[in-house]
Parts: structure tokens; C-alpha cells; sequence
């Protein structure tokens, strides 16, 4: 009985001491504001004061507005090749939505669909855009959708790439598991490993080769800005699932761009999509995943072109 009492406490010690030491080697502090400012805004950045947050977005190129969002744990550096083919014809408005990127969080801890819709149309306001393209990746998709059934109006043409938008029976990516348990999010606050992120963008990725050093600290130090750490586990905890019944009442000419293996968002939501949106066109891209305005920009970014230019 001695024995096994020493045992299982040795055990215990051992668990505990490998558990410190892995806790000690991936303890990642916040980075400021101002130092990943300094590293990752480019130079035409620009800063807004809205909400009491410093809302980080650019605009390059003259002609009629299209503004791109991204998506959960992005930035607006996810539009960057498909920027510099856009504004060729068109005014490219880019930002980082309230959570992630530069921007950081909002103080309400607020991300629902229909806040962001709505900041979205404050932050126009603010830099007196009024009838818009829009294009949203991801849950940035789901923004764009919900913006134009929200306003209408204000809506020329919509752009959809691997949007979220209909409930799905995939297993949630692991980092969003992670975000929903209890105590592994706790730790997510001060204990980030780097290998998470390379894990989270090869997966995302069809052709993991893309997926470089540089891609990777791009997305994992802009996730260490102070604050966006809680505010993706705000997101990720959010209790308002999409209403894909208000998809059906969009009128505006609408391009579907889907990578066809995209493990995070099902192929099938693309179709669902271009039934439910009468003036509706899908592309399907044979060799790109979740992001293929990442992936695949020159062929994206041209079809998205030549869709706004028809």
C-alpha cells in the first residue's frame, strides 16, 4: 500500500513539475499597442478613435470604395496582394475590426454580428463613405452579409470568400476549443505557444508551403497586441449564431469565392449561399483552403476584379 501511495505521489510530483516547466516555457507576455504598432502598420496607416479604440485601417487607390474585413485572428494584412490588384480601379478600404489586429478590443467585450454591422456603418460614417462594396472573409463574411441586409441601400455589390453564415457539424478548430473550455482559455491569456499558430494557418492553408515564418509571427504577434487575447476568447464565447434566413433578402450582385479544401468552413455552405442569394455567382478553387485571398491572390483577386468591373 506504502508502495503505491509513493508512487502515485511521485507521479503527481512528476505531472505537476512537467506541467510548470511547459506552463514557465510558453508563458507569452502582451505585447503594447505602440510596439506592435511600430512593427506591423504600414506606412499609409491610419487611426480612428472610435468606441475608445485606435481603429487601424488603410486606403489605397482612387475610384469607388470596396471595403475588404477579415476574418477571426486575422488582420487587414490578409488583403494585401488582393489590395494591390484592387486599387488599380477602385478606392481599397481595409481595417481591423474591434477584437484583432492593431485595432484591439472594444470595452464592452462585445462582438456579435450585428455590432460589428453596425460599427462598420459608424466607421464609413466617420470617413464619409456612404455606398460601398464590401468584401468579408470568414467571419469577416459574415459581417459583409449581415451589413448588407442591415443596410441595404449602402450596398453596391457583395463579395463573399469561405464566409461563415450557416450552422455547421464540423468539430470547431482546436484553437477554438481551446477558447471555450473553461480552463485551458484562462491559460490562452498568458500562455501562448507559437506552434498553435503554425498549426492554425497550415490548416486554413491547402498547399502548407505557404505557410512561412514570416506569415507566422505576423498573426501571432498581432494576436499578443494587449487585450486581443481576451477578446478572442469573447468572440469565440459569443451566444448569437448567424441567421441564415435574412441571406435570402439580399438583392445586390453577389460573387461566392470558395477554396475547395477548406477545412474550417464546409464547401456545402458555398452552395447553400448561391441558392439563397438569387443574384448570385460561385467560383470554386481547386488548390486553396479557408483563405484563398491568401493562398491564391492573383486568381482571386482577379476574378473579384472582373466581377466589380462588369
Amino acid at each position: 500500500m506504502k508502495k503505491i501511495f509513493r508512487t502515485t505521489l511521485l507521479l503527481l510530483i512528476l505531472l505537476v513539475t512537467a506541467t510548470s516547466v511547459y506552463i514557465f516555457i510558453n508563458y507569452t507576455p502582451d505585447k503594447s499597442f505602440s510596439e506592435v504598432k511600430e512593427k506591423w502598420a504600414y506606412e499609409n496607416s491610419q487611426f480612428l478613435e472610435l468606441d475608445g479604440m485606435p481603429v487601424h485601417y488603410r486606403i489605397n487607390g482612387n475610384g469607388k470604395p470596396i471595403v475588404l474585413i477579415h476574418g477571426t485572428g486575422a488582420s487587414l494584412h490578409t488583403w494585401e496582394e488582393w489590395t494591390k490588384i484592387l486599387e488599380q480601379e477602385f478606392q481599397v478600404i481595409s481595417l481591423d475590426i474591434p477584437g484583432f489586429g492593431l485595432t484591439g478590443p472594444n470595452k464592452e467585450g462585445e462582438y456579435n454580428l450585428d455590432y460589428y454591422a453596425k460599427f462598420l456603418d459608424t466607421f464609413l460614417k466617420q470617413i464619409d463613405i456612404d455606398t460601398i462594396t464590401v468584401a468579408g472573409n470568414s467571419l469577416g463574411g459574415a459581417i459583409a452579409w449581415t451589413y448588407t441586409t442591415l443596410f441595404p441601400k449602402k450596398v453596391k455589390k457583395l463579395i463573399l470568400v469561405d464566409a461563415s453564415g450557416y450552422t455547421s457539424n464540423k468539430e470547431p478548430p482546436l484553437a477554438f476549443r481551446l477558447a471555450k473550455n473553461p480552463i485551458s482559455s484562462r491559460l490562452l491569456l498568458s500562455m501562448t505557444p507559437k506552434s498553435l499558430f503554425e498549426t492554425s494557418i497550415k490548416d486554413v492553408y491547402y498547399n502548407k508551403a505557404l505557410v512561412s515564418s514570416e506569415l507566422i509571427n505576423q498573426y501571432y504577434e498581432l494576436y499578443l497586441r494587449e487585450g486581443n487575447r481576451q477578446a478572442f476568447i469573447d468572440r469565440v464565447n459569443t451566444e448569437q449564431y448567424e441567421d441564415p434566413s435574412k441571406i435570402k433578402t439580399i438583392k445586390c450582385p453577389t460573387l461566392i469565392q470558395w477554396g475547395q479544401h477548406d477545412h474550417w468552413v464546409s464547401l456545402e455552405n458555398a452552395y447553400k449561399f448561391n441558392k439563397d442569394i438569387a443574384d448570385s455567382k460561385l467560383i470554386i478553387y481547386e488548390n486553396a483552403g479557408h483563405v484563398p485571398m491568401e493562398e491564391i491572390p492573383e486568381i482571386t483577386g482577379r476574378d473579384a476584379l472582373n466581377f466589380l468591373l462588369d
